[in-house]
């Protein structure tokens, strides 16, 4: 990624410059909030030894970004030695011949950390019903857990994944059902895409391998995205059976030669956690209910862990540009209003993007469709426009953006926008040249951009009470 401190440090978008840790946690403060007042909801991280230490500084730096320190619980995952070759010798570093290389064991560790931690039974036994998986820079994953949970409980699945729509041979892990006629085993479970087609080719029902379905142009085996939602008694259970949480390793090596003896690289075992199913069948017999939930990829889907280099996805600029499409989407298809899309897009160190208009709305605002559409009821945004809602009482009536605005307003205001048009300079996305990108921070580089905000209409509300926008823009207290 070309990023040296831990991940979750990173700005998500460019507008307000917060973090992923700082929006992780007002998701889930405003689910809290909105869902639950009465229950604080845990919130477990998983660290490597190359992590824990900043993260620990950071969640204290930040006064653990409004949580409460009690339902933060970090976990920290031991490396595993690495091995030179096919016979399993260890590898040693270069310079010292009594050093072991150690490596990540894989995400599959975070099952056995939460049993041994006590965290899964404590949940359970305090009446938590369900827990939500994720990685750390996919910012559209707050727009899956509702639907989610809908679903499972709606299905009574004990596992669910998160799934896109899929292209045939695309690199990314599908979601089928393996059936064993032999041993009678049943799993819906993660298939990585190196291991799909020819799988598929072996069976009779599948001959052509992993081809895309003629009505829907996707294949048949939805993509997996590695976001799983468990129903935590029953998983509790599960984690305290004969294999107390590990999932089964195995090992990816990159051979250096035609012999297929010595790796390229040191290798390590390693375990996924989307292989869960495998335990709770295990524990639960065939007929346990996995199931999945498939929901549009630009709304749920877009991870910024790839660097920056001419084609390149999944970097931390298509991330940026995809959270102001898909809030652009939203806004269209949940309210009457119009946005304008940019058909000019910005290379980016080499990578394409389209940032803006840039649409920025904090979980605070709406945290479902329904809120949004009562809250954003009419209104035009303009293709080089930006927008920045942060604050549960905004209310929008009527909006006409050709330019930048931000409404702001402290816990306790409701702020109702009538009939405004703002039309200003706005906010432009820069890009750097190499010279200036050897001048600035590692987050701007990582972008190969900055935003200049050349003009900017801001309406802040910082006392409680009601508030009404006019067609001015100023803010009059009723």
């Amino acid at each position: 990624l070309g990023y040296s401190g831990i991940k979750l440090s990173l700005p998500v978008e460019s507008c307000t410059s917060s973090s992923f840790f700082k929006m992780y946690a007002d998701w889930i403060l405003n689910i809290q909030k909105k869902c639950a007042p009465e229950v604080e909801l845990p919130f477990a991280i998983m660290t490597s030894g190359d992590t824990d230490e900043a993260t620990r500084r950071v969640l204290e730096e930040e006064n653990y970004f409004g949580l409460n320190p009690d339902q933060v619980t970090v976990i920290l995952q031991e490396k595993v030695p690495a091995l030179s070759d096919s016979q399993a010798h260890l590898a040693m570093e270069k310079d010292d011949r009594w050093s072991v290389i150690t490596k990540p064991h894989g995400h599959g560790d975070v099952h056995q950390l939460l049993l041994q931690s006590g965290l899964a039974r404590s949940w359970a036994d305090s009446g938590k019903e369900w827990a939500f998986f994720f990685q750390d820079t996919n910012p559209l994953v707050v727009h899956a857990l509702l639907p989610m949970l809908g679903v499972s409980v709606d299905k009574g699945y004990v596992m669910n994944s998160l799934c896109v729509p899929r292209k045939a041979q695309e690199a990314a892990g599908a979601i089928t059902t393996l059936n064993n006629p032999t041993t009678g085993e049943t799993y819906t479970i993660n298939v990585e895409y190196n291991q799909l087609d020819p799988l598929l080719r072996s069976t009779p029902q599948f001959k052509e391998g992993d081809v895309n379905d003629p009505r829907t142009g996707f294949s048949p085996f939805p993509g997996n995205v590695n976001n799983l939602l468990v129903h935590i008694p029953t998983y509790a259970d599960v984690l305290e059976g004969e294999d107390q949480g590990v999932v089964e390793e195995f090992v990816n090596p990159k051979y250096a030669d035609a012999s297929r003896n010595t790796f390229k690289k040191p290798t390590r075992l390693e375990c996924m956690m989307q292989d869960l199913p495998k335990l709770l069948t295990k524990e639960l017999g065939p007929s346990v209910n996995v199931g999945f939930t498939t929901m549009e990829r630009w709304l749920t889907f877009s991870p910024a862990k790839n660097a920056p280099e001419p084609g390149a996805g999944g970097t931390p600029s298509t991330a940026e540009a995809d959270i102001s499409e898909a809030n652009s989407k939203t806004l269209e298809l949940v309210s009457g209003v119009k946005v304008e899309r940019s058909d000019e897009p910005q290379v980016m160190r080499g990578v394409s993007v389209n940032l803006l208009p840039s649409i920025v709305m904090h979980t605070n605002f709406a945290l479902t469709a329904d809120e949004l559409a009562s809250k954003f009821r009419r209104g035009s945004i303009s293709k080089r426009s930006s927008l920045v809602l942060d604050g549960e009482g905004i209310m929008i009536e009527d909006l006409e953006l050709d330019g930048s605005l931000e409404i702001i307003a402290v816990p306790g205001a409701t702020v109702r926008v009538q009939n405004l048009k703002v039309q200003n300079a706005g906010w432009e996305f820069v890009a750097l040249t190499e010279e200036e990108l050897a001048q600035v921070s590692e987050e701007v580089q990582i972008r190969g951009y900055t935003l200049v905000k050349h003009e900017t209409k801001s309406i802040i509300v910082t006392e409680p009470g009601h508030w009404v926008v006019n067609s001015e823009g100023m803010a009059v207290k009723q």
